[in-house]
Protein backbone atom coordinates (compact mmCIF):
# COMPACT_ATOMS: atom_id res chain seq x y z
CA UNK A 1 0.00 0.00 0.00
CA UNK A 2 2.61 2.82 0.72
CA UNK A 3 4.60 1.94 -2.40
CA UNK A 4 1.56 2.21 -4.17
CA UNK A 5 0.69 5.61 -2.66
CA UNK A 6 4.39 6.80 -3.53
CA UNK A 7 4.24 5.46 -7.25
CA UNK A 8 1.19 7.89 -7.22
CA UNK A 9 2.97 10.40 -5.89
CA UNK A 10 6.03 10.23 -7.98
CA UNK A 11 3.03 10.05 -11.14
CA UNK A 12 1.89 13.35 -9.40
CA UNK A 13 5.15 15.19 -8.58
CA UNK A 14 8.19 14.55 -11.01
CA UNK A 15 7.46 16.83 -13.68
CA UNK A 16 7.48 19.36 -11.11
CA UNK A 17 9.74 18.62 -8.98
CA UNK A 18 12.29 15.94 -9.87
CA UNK A 19 14.87 16.42 -7.66
CA UNK A 20 12.35 15.95 -4.72
CA UNK A 21 10.79 12.76 -6.21
CA UNK A 22 14.29 11.32 -7.14
CA UNK A 23 15.70 11.88 -4.02
CA UNK A 24 12.46 10.62 -2.02
CA UNK A 25 12.94 7.43 -4.27
CA UNK A 26 16.10 7.01 -3.06
CA UNK A 27 15.67 7.14 0.29
CA UNK A 28 11.97 4.82 -0.03
CA UNK A 29 13.75 2.02 1.59
CA UNK A 30 15.07 3.91 4.57
CA UNK A 31 11.57 5.65 5.17
CA UNK A 32 8.83 2.61 4.83
CA UNK A 33 11.80 0.03 6.93
CA UNK A 34 9.26 0.76 10.08
CA UNK A 35 6.52 -1.19 8.36
CA UNK A 36 8.82 -4.49 8.76
CA UNK A 37 8.94 -4.06 12.43
CA UNK A 38 5.19 -4.97 14.34
CA UNK A 39 2.08 -2.88 13.71
CA UNK A 40 1.74 -1.75 17.31
CA UNK A 41 5.02 0.27 16.80
CA UNK A 42 4.00 1.91 13.62
CA UNK A 43 2.72 4.61 15.41
CA UNK A 44 5.37 5.49 17.61
CA UNK A 45 8.33 4.85 15.05
CA UNK A 46 7.00 8.06 12.89
CA UNK A 47 6.02 10.28 15.08
CA UNK A 48 8.89 13.14 16.10
CA UNK A 49 7.06 14.04 19.08
CA UNK A 50 10.41 13.04 21.09
CA UNK A 51 12.27 14.73 19.01
CA UNK A 52 9.72 17.99 19.23
CA UNK A 53 10.13 17.57 22.76
CA UNK A 54 14.27 17.91 22.82
CA UNK A 55 14.11 21.58 20.98
CA UNK A 56 11.17 22.63 23.70
CA UNK A 57 13.63 21.75 26.37
CA UNK A 58 16.15 23.58 25.00
CA UNK A 59 14.02 26.21 24.17
CA UNK A 60 12.23 26.73 27.31
CA UNK A 61 16.34 26.78 29.03
CA UNK A 62 18.00 29.09 26.85
CA UNK A 63 15.06 31.19 26.49
CA UNK A 64 15.30 33.42 29.92
CA UNK A 65 19.16 33.97 29.37
CA UNK A 66 18.46 35.84 26.25
CA UNK A 67 22.35 36.84 25.57
CA UNK A 68 24.97 34.06 25.82
CA UNK A 69 28.96 35.98 26.28
CA UNK A 70 29.88 32.98 23.54
CA UNK A 71 29.57 30.06 21.40
CA UNK A 72 31.19 27.93 24.34
CA UNK A 73 28.58 29.04 26.64
CA UNK A 74 26.07 27.74 24.46
CA UNK A 75 27.22 24.78 23.70
CA UNK A 76 27.34 23.83 27.49
CA UNK A 77 24.23 24.71 28.04
CA UNK A 78 22.75 22.07 25.05
CA UNK A 79 25.68 19.86 26.45
CA UNK A 80 24.11 19.54 29.77
CA UNK A 81 20.61 19.48 28.55
CA UNK A 82 21.13 16.40 26.10
CA UNK A 83 23.42 15.35 29.18
CA UNK A 84 20.07 15.11 31.22
CA UNK A 85 18.11 13.73 28.14
CA UNK A 86 20.43 10.74 27.98
CA UNK A 87 20.84 10.12 31.43
CA UNK A 88 16.99 9.99 31.85
CA UNK A 89 16.49 7.55 29.20
CA UNK A 90 19.20 5.52 30.28
CA UNK A 91 17.29 4.73 33.27
CA UNK A 92 13.42 4.67 31.70
CA UNK A 93 12.14 1.84 30.01
CA UNK A 94 9.94 2.58 26.71
CA UNK A 95 7.63 -0.44 27.26
CA UNK A 96 6.73 -0.49 23.99
CA UNK A 97 10.62 -1.54 22.72
CA UNK A 98 11.04 -4.43 24.96
CA UNK A 99 11.13 -7.64 23.69
CA UNK A 100 7.98 -8.44 25.66
CA UNK A 101 5.86 -6.12 23.61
Amino acid sequence: AARRAFERFRFRWRSRYPAMVRQLESDLPELLHFFALPPHLWRKLRTTNVIEHCFVEVRRRTRPMVVFTNVESVDRIIYAIFSRFNQDWKTHTLNLFTQAA
